[in-house]
């Protein structure tokens, strides 16, 4: 290990990051800056792998320097997400007329996530068939064989688990410890605690409207203040998405994707077919695919770099207020429930690709009608309660593939791409769930259609 080098590869982030701080004072626009990042970020991390070697201690080092800015502007995300759904839903309920409303709101964010979900099954199922996906095809190398033995210690504890206890875990017991983010479920539990907060202060507005209106007028002051930090963090993306970026490439096993070429190929067929049907629904509702893709591309940069749709939703919530003019509080809705349910790439596409893939091996026809019906209602029901984090995707295709009695190790095999293919479905989770929020903004009437038109996007809004 030659400190020397890793010196020198950290003084070439920092000298990007000089050129984004650049970029940022000459007023460039903030898609063109996040596509800097990511551009600058892949062509380091392929100079870096290139000159010294995937593994080898110079690599292994710098990256975790880098690490410090990716995953460091990750943890600031992640830090601001519960002030934010917390406060902002609050918020959103306390402005409600009529809290007939919120019923609506969930039903309808709830019903598009879990139904796109089923369709992604299809797709996924659609394109493992096109490809001829079967999991005889690859070979189980040392990697491969020990994280298949960690699937199965792992399938204890999630076949243990039926879905209404899945389901129950949503509902918070100590709402204190969900806002530490403790479990999988505390962002859907923190929701649902704001949720009651809020119906609470209209009931309080009704019977002592002073007190009502001292806690909304606190409540009010802490928004501004949280969404001040949120607008300080985001204005890092770049920088995070230039390290992040740098770190994934450097670290890509090129060995594993030439090996799985087809499974990555047969993923990404799949995860672009998908935003093609989310065009697709948002036309269907009236709302332009052109203008609806051009403000959420930054958006779906950051996630495609993080692979951490949790880590996304200050910058989906930003995205769809400001940016789409979806109503705040369905903002904030969608892209909490988003980031634990009805995810589209996670619980959707990968595991009924799995599914597809593994049936030959045990004697079942993919391509039976019984098979396929199974297999996309056992996704649409399992979706409930993934997580929004690295690690989703593993979880979901353990509950698809327990509940469709199929062996979980065969899930191992794609250790080496897995990386990869994550960074695709995690940008497809958060498209999902921002046009959930649009299409439930649309249908109640909440949809501004002025600021949708405008023609900036988060780069005309103090980031």
């Amino acid at each position: 290990m030659d400190v020397f080098f890793i010196i020198l590869n950290i003084a070439a982030l920092l000298i990007l990051m000089g050129l984004l701080f650049v970029m940022q004072r000459k007023h460039v626009s903030f898609t063109k800056r996040v596509f800097t990042g990511l551009g600058a970020g892949s062509a380091l991390g392929a100079l870096l792998q290139a000159i010294y070697g995937v593994g080898t201690d110079t690599l292994t080092q710098t990256t975790s320097w880098y690490s410090i800015a990716g995953n460091g502007y990750v943890r600031l995300l992640m830090m601001i997400v519960i002030p934010l759904v917390m406060v902002s839903i609050i918020q959103s309920i306390i402005n409600l007329e009529k809290t007939a409303a919120l019923g609506k709101m969930a039903a309808w964010i709830i019903g598009v996530l879990i139904a796109t979900t089923m369709i992604a099954a299809f797709v996924g199922i659609g394109s493992a068939l096109l490809f001829d996906l079967n999991a005889d095809q690859i070979e189980a190398g040392q990697a491969e064989t020990d994280r298949g033995l960690m699937l199965e210690e792992r399938l204890g504890d999630v076949q243990n688990q039926t879905t209404p206890e899945r389901i129950l875990e949503f509902i918070p017991s100590n709402p204190f410890l969900d806002m530490t983010g403790a479990r999988s479920t505390s962002v859907i539990a923190v929701v649902i605690f704001s949720i009651i907060v809020g119906v609470a202060v209209l009931g309080v507005r009704r019977k002592n409207p002073e007190q009502a209106e001292m806690f909304t007028k606190m409540v009010n002051s802490i928004y501004a203040v949280v969404m001040r930090i949120v607008t300080l963090v985001l204005r890092l993306t770049p920088y995070g998405i230039l390290a992040l970026m740098a770190n994934t490439v450097a670290n890509t096993n090129i060995t594993g994707i030439l090996e799985l070429g087809k499974f990555v190929l047969a993923s990404y067929v799949a995860i672009i077919a998908m935003f093609i049907i989310h065009l697709v629904l948002v036309g269907i509702f009236g709302i332009n695919p052109i203008t609806y893709i051009r403000k959420v591309i930054p958006v779906l940069g950051f996630a495609f770099t993080s692979r951490s749709s949790a880590g996304t939703i200050p910058l989906n919530i930003q995205a769809q207020h400001k940016s789409l003019g979806v109503s705040e509080g369905i903002a904030n809705m969608s892209a909490s429930f988003g980031a634990t349910m009805g995810q589209n790439g996670c619980a959707g596409i990968y595991p009924a690709m799995l599914a597809v893939m593994i049936a030959p091996t045990i004697g079942i026809d993919p391509l039976s009608p019984g098979f396929i019906f199974q297999l996309v209602l056992i996704v649409g029901i399992s979706s409930f309660g993934v997580a929004g984090v690295g690690g989703g995707a593993t979880f979901a295709a353990l509950i698809v593939l327990s509940s469709m009695n199929m062996p979980v190790a065969l899930a191992g095999l794609l250790i080496s791409v897995e990386a990869l293919i994550d960074m695709g479905r995690t940008a497809l989770n958060v498209n999902g769930s921002m046009v959930t929020g649009t299409i439930t903004s649309k249908m109640l009437h909440e949809f501004d259609e002025d600021v949708f038109h405008e023609k900036q996007s988060l780069e005309g809004h103090a980031i």
